[in-house]
């Protein structure tokens, strides 16, 4: 395979590479209220665009299909709700004992509560040749069940433990 051919193939990743570098070497333009306006033109028009590519591509057949694995959507949301929640919830008791910094515990007890990232997994699958349709729905259906319990999950402390909830952070 030649280089052409592999950038060509790799153009996502490559992509991302390419603007993170570009975010490094010039971070004002990125920032909120910055001239790309993030918070409406990522929030709204970029998920939009993605969303809404991708589900043009989705062939009818595929889709019904896949609403037929429900092995694989009640492991994915089982997986999402409830394993990886409670992976992150043992590792933070774990390194509750260490001199870490609190802020970075409650750092990663945010992160652990978010929601994963659905365009990317739906983009990731399709240029791998996967089938959209099992990537793209359980994963939606997990995001909007995390987003709904976020503020819960985060806003639970240790007995004993003072002070703010990450969700106030």
């Amino acid at each position: 395979m030649g280089l052409l051919e592999r950038l060509r193939k790799e153009w996502f990743i490559l992509g991302i590479a390419l603007v993170i570098a570009v975010a490094r070497l010039e971070p004002g333009v990125g920032v909120k209220g910055g001239p790309l306006k993030p918070e409406i033109t990522i929030t709204y028009i970029a998920v939009s665009a993605i969303f809404f590519n991708s589900g043009l591509s989705l062939k009818t057949e595929e889709l019904t299909s896949a609403l037929m694995h429900v092995k694989l959507h009640l492991f994915v949301q089982i997986f999402t709700l409830v394993f990886f929640p409670t992976a992150i919830w043992v590792f933070l008791q774990l390194l509750s004992i260490t001199p870490i910094n609190e802020w970075l515990l409650k750092g990663l007890q945010t992160v652990g509560c978010m929601p994963p990232p659905v365009s990317s997994a739906v983009i990731l699958t399709k240029a791998v040749g996967g089938n959209e349709c099992l990537a793209g729905k359980p994963v939606f259906l997990s995001a909007m069940a995390q987003s709904l319990t976020l503020k819960a999950v985060c806003g639970v402390k240790k007995p004993g433990q003072k002070g703010e909830s990450c969700s106030h952070a």
